[in-house]
């Protein structure tokens, strides 16, 4: 282990950071604002228990929420103290639950050798349940089933735990499509995602010796993005840390977004309330954005009533304004954005280091079109992942069927690709005698074949299948990894299928097979594991995961698929009420501070220059477009974008936080200053506040005619433009009007 000089390191941060890195024993809360270097000083924490407080490197966990990011955390700590840190655990939640619960599997009903289903896997058995249940596939929608249940579980429910409205067709749906699902999931011998961490907390709870170690045994927890865990993830937490507690969590409430994944933002609002005598550090220093960034990004999460108060500043000189800009229509919209990007491009800002950021995946149709007519290279981030394509999840089943011959989705994957000669009807009879008989899948085939269940044809077949199998399954443990899966595409007739349907697309997903023996290859030599540590990690894989170093190309992606990173030039697009925020989320007071800490998340990706645009007019998902009233985001803008909203300067550059072009709506007046004028004495003219009993406060933009019959137009902060016959209106008309 390398020595670290104390004043070395301690002359690499600033107060606030080596308070954090230097905190002894007892809880710890370190709020880290967007860019302010958490990443550093979370390493820099394991660094200094280990080389100054004497804590063993395997008495440290670190938990991360990707794996490329455990990773790097991994990689710099080893740069720090050398490979002996490696003994550290340095992982996700769910790794870190895998790990535990492969070392314990003979005390688990489901067994050591279970699967990991992923997303696709679970939405097949999805499937099957409801068409078990004999629901109607309209009306009660299998990925919607399955997203409850999935919520249920974060939250440590069962199917009878859920609160569900008793008028809900989902009241008597939801509990017995839960019990179903985990019921096919145990015969499969399979854990989905949540599975992990529950069956750790049973774990723990049927085994108390076992959890003792563990907790003895992790000495300090350190939990990154703790904003992003979920109630099962807590409640791991505490069970780890309740021996030591020392629980360092580092995290940023206002960058909480993930609650439509289970979320919840109330483990990093309560954490001095969950852990009494916690100390709280903020990093408020921001070495990412400029000043006018921040300021304008602050000014719009700081409207949030559930948040710790925290202030990001820069020693950063300069910087262009944020820039908002509107256009008639969303071509248009995209089209000023892609001559921006040009531009930039020509004053040598690479278009690698340009983000378009919106709320939706459906907004990147206008951009996309924009980007191929200019000839600009782009990439859709959060596209397809390598171990989502076709041909490498088939052969990966392959390679779980060998490890566990008792899961259906495997082998309902596999078993005539390529076709073999086993039809829909033979499958089905075999899915079917496991399911009466409680039998596993592998049993159960050998009980149809030795009872004759089978047409002779189709039970030649899945023998053949099945001999393959089990001679697949005696070279585990004693042929390379690369091997044995080369061997798998080719005595299957995998790779001669795809290669004799010949094509561009074939040839394609050959080097992508290639490619997955590769990695097949690398892994085996670089992580010395096997077949199952092959397949945990390809399941565990996240989306941000994926991410790599691209050729110059501008990068489209969504607001939450953009956390985390960072670009010198952001475009934040569709500021319109009803698309950010979302119309799903503005009316309840949670989903809103929700959508508003998304905003911020989305402005504070920009290192050097931000931009926000919006169109009048917008069509999402087909349907005709009206006109959009602008985000109360931008309202809320420090910046003269409106007569309404007050000049805040900025400290460092000499030029406003914001230029813009927009047309804003004010802010409404306080409740109960407006009256109901008496039936016909109304005279509206542009310009007046009135309030609507359905639609809210809004401001008359249009008036054709006079009395009663007059046609009034009124611009709503949260429901657009509506047209009313003013006699008819029922609108009430602000007293300072």
């Amino acid at each position: 282990m390398t020595g670290l000089d104390l004043d070395v390191l301690r002359g690499q941060l600033n107060p606030p950071q080596w308070q954090a890195v230097s905190h002894g024993d007892g809880p710890l809360l370190i709020l880290a604002g967007a860019g302010s270097g958490k990443t550093r000083v979370l390493t820099y924490r394991i660094a200094y228990l280990v080389q100054h407080l004497g804590v063993p490197p395997w008495a440290i966990l670190s938990v991360t929420f990707t794996n490329r990011a455990a990773r790097e955390m991994a990689r710099r700590v080893a740069e720090l103290l050398g490979q002996g840190s490696l003994d550290a655990w340095v992982g996700t939640f769910h790794g870190v639950c895998l790990r535990i619960l492969r070392r314990h599997g003979e005390l688990l009903p489901v067994g050591r050798e279970f699967s990991i289903y992923d997303s696709d896997d679970q939405k097949k058995v999805a499937a099957a349940v409801v068409q078990e249940m004999g629901l109607d596939s309209k009306r009660f929608k299998a990925a919607a089933l399955l997203h409850r249940v999935s919520r249920a579980k974060d939250e440590g429910l069962g199917p009878d735990d859920i609160d569900l409205p008793a008028h809900s067709p989902l009241a008597d749906v939801i509990p017995e499509f839960f019990l179903r699902y985990d019921q096919h999931l145990r015969a499969a011998r399979a854990l989905d995602f949540s599975d992990l961490l529950l069956e750790t907390l049973n774990l723990f709870a049927t085994h108390p010796g076992i959890a003792a170690d563990y907790r003895n045994r992790f000495r300090h927890l350190l939990i990154d993005e703790y904003q992003d865990t979920n109630r099962v993830q807590y409640r791991l937490a505490r069970e780890l840390a309740s021996t030591h507690g020392n629980l360092c969590a580092v995290g940023d409430d206002d960058q909480s977004i993930y609650s439509w994944r289970g979320a919840d933002v109330r483990n990093i609002l309560g954490f001095a309330e969950d852990f009494p005598g916690a100390t709280t550090v903020k990093l408020e220093q921001n070495y990412r954005s400029t000043a006018a960034i921040l300021e304008a990004a602050s000014a719009v999460v700081s409207r949030n009533r559930s948040r710790h108060p925290k202030t990001l500043w820069t020693a950063r000189d300069g910087g262009a304004p944020v820039t908002v800009r509107e256009a008639p229509t969303e071509e248009e919209e995209a089209h000023w954005v892609v001559a921006e990007l040009q531009r930039l491009h020509r004053n040598g800002t690479p278009y690698a280091s340009c983000a378009v950021l919106y709320r939706m995946h459906a907004q990147s149709r206008s951009f996309e079109e924009a980007l191929l007519r200019r000839r600009i290279p782009y990439v859709v981030y959060g596209g397809q992942r390598f171990y989502d394509r076709k041909e490498v999840k088939d052969a990966l089943a392959y390679l779980r069927l060998v490890l566990n011959p008792d899961d259906p989705v495997a082998f309902l994957r596999v078993v005539n690709s390529p076709p073999r000669g086993i039809g829909k009807t033979s499958v089905e009879r075999l899915l079917g005698v496991a399911t009466k008989r409680g039998k596993g899948l592998w049993e159960a085939v050998g009980a149809a074949l030795d009872e004759g269940l089978l047409a002779t044809r189709a039970a030649r077949a899945v023998a053949g299948f099945m001999a393959l199998l089990d001679g697949w399954r005696e070279a585990v443990g004693t042929a390379p990894l690369r091997d044995l899966l080369g061997n798998i595409l080719r005595e299957s007739g995998y790779a001669a299928a795809l290669g004799a349907e010949g094509g561009e697309q074939a040839e394609t997903r050959l080097e992508n097979l290639e490619e997955l023996l590769n990695a097949a290859e690398a892994f085996e030599q670089t992580e010395q594991g096997g077949i199952r540590d092959f397949l945990d990690r390809a399941a565990l894989v996240s989306d941000q995961d994926q991410a790599e170093e691209r050729a110059d190309a501008v990068t489209l992606m969504t607001l939450h698929a953009a956390k985390g990173l960072e670009y010198p030039a952001v475009f934040l697009t569709g500021m319109e009420e009803g698309v950010f925020p979302h119309h799903m989320s503005s009316d309840r007071p949670a989903g809103l501070e929700e959508e508003r800490r998304l905003c911020y998340v989305g402005m504070t990706r920009a290192m050097d220059r931000l931009y926000l645009t919006r169109a009048h007019i917008r069509r999402v998902y087909g349907a005709e477009g009206y006109l959009r009233p602008p985000s109360r985001f931008l309202r809320e803008l420090p910046s003269q974008v409106h007569p309404g909203v007050a000049v805040v300067p900025t400290p460092v550059a000499a030029e406003p936080v914001c230029t813009a072009e927009a047309d804003l709506p004010p802010a409404a007046p306080a409740e109960g200053r407006y009256f109901a004028p008496e039936p016909g004495e109304a005279s509206f003219r542009p310009g007046m506040l009135v309030r609507h009993p359905t639609y809210g406060v809004g401001s008359v933009v249009q008036v054709d005619g006079h009395g009663q019959r007059a046609k009034v137009t009124v611009r709503f902060a949260d429901s657009g433009t509506r047209k009313f016959i003013a006699a008819m209106a029922g609108l009430e008309i602000a007293l300072d009007a």
